[in-house]
């Protein structure tokens, strides 16, 4: 016998999926996720699928070609990695998954191991060719600067800059540099000071800090930014002991902030005793050609055939 209830619904497939997708997708609209890459697969479409497990359960996962197409490195089954998404459901299998806007792998050595790829990547394309680096201007008449507007970084470079060249024209383009979106605003800032097309000189960093703290540098967007300015850039990231990807792709790596200050500009005490050193060898040289014109002159003007012209006409005329 069947029992019937007020409450009693009988749901189509398709309708119990509804609802499903709709309860699961209000309420885990976006998220982090922390698991192992497994079952990867990089379909020829550009999009990326694989499940992330850990000891316990898993979760499918789909990352799609218009996202992807930022990473900084290249998944693979066994990494450890965090994913930022949404929980969706494809309703023609009934099954949820996650759809992954962004990617980062979990650790120092993930990340490490993600920069190798990303330099090797980047170094077969040709971006760290020196041929293509082009000189930093002797002495700039203007100056960008992108980078944090409250580190220590930028006021040990603007102190600098101004002890060396007081009247240089600086203009500070304020921008995250480290955490979420950091990568983007550096590159938009680069990009964005290309298009006003007032710099001789583009400078780039931050101060020191840990891998993590750094990796807005090593992000493929910043990388590809200078690439493309048509200005020389100067990266300047972290200690001596640091390297990021900005580093080989700039035309200039400084090892510090405050170096780069110094590289960018010369000194301009040093220009004005040049100039004068110049200058004296020029008032030198040109003494020494004219004395040596004159004196060439006056033994011109020795001569008969100047000094007493009217004596060899007189000579000539006995002859006759």
């Amino acid at each position: 016998m069947k029992l019937e209830t007020p409450e009693s619904k009988i749901y189509t497939v398709s309708e119990l999926t509804g609802e499903i997708k709709s309860v699961l997708e209000s309420g885990f609209p976006f998220l982090w996720v922390e698991g192992e890459i497994s079952n990867f697969n990089s379909h020829t479409s550009g999009h990326m699928y694989f499940t992330l497990k850990d000891k316990d359960s898993q979760l499918s996962a789909v990352m799609f070609r218009g996202k992807n197409m930022r990473l900084a490195f290249t998944p693979e089954d066994g990494q450890h990695v965090m994913c930022y998404g949404s929980i969706g459901v494809y309703e023609k299998s009934g099954r949820y998954q996650l759809y992954v806007d962004k990617m980062e792998p979990v650790g120092v050595g993930a990340l490490q191991k993600a920069f190798e790829q990303l330099k090797d990547k980047l170094l077969k394309e040709g971006l760290f060719d020196d041929a293509r680096k082009r000189p930093i201007p002797r002495v700039p008449q203007s100056i960008g600067i992108i980078t944090s507007p409250t580190g220590a970084a930028i006021r040990d470079m603007l102190n600098i800059l101004e002890r060396r060249f007081p009247n240089i024209s600086i203009t500070i383009y304020p921008v995250k540099v480290q955490g979420e979106g950091a990568a983007e605003e550096i590159a938009a800032a680069i990009e964005e000071m290309n298009a006003l097309g007032a710099f001789d000189v583009l400078i780039t960093g931050r101060g020191g800090g840990s891998l993590e703290d750094l990796w807005a540098f090593n992000e493929e967007v910043v990388a590809r930014a200078i690439y493309n300015s048509k200005i020389p850039v100067i990266s300047a990231v972290g200690h001596e002991v640091d390297y990021t990807i900005a580093d080989f792709v700039a035309d200039l790596r400084a090892p510090t902030p405050s170096a780069a200050a110094e590289l960018a500009v010369m000194n301009k005490e040093d220009i004005v005793r040049e100039i004068t050193s110049l200058k004296t060898r020029l008032d030198s040289g040109a003494s020494h050609l004219i004395g040596g014109l004159r004196e060439r002159l006056k033994g011109l003007m020795a001569r008969p055939a100047i000094s007493t012209p009217l004596n060899i006409i007189r000579d000539l005329q006995q002859r006759v």
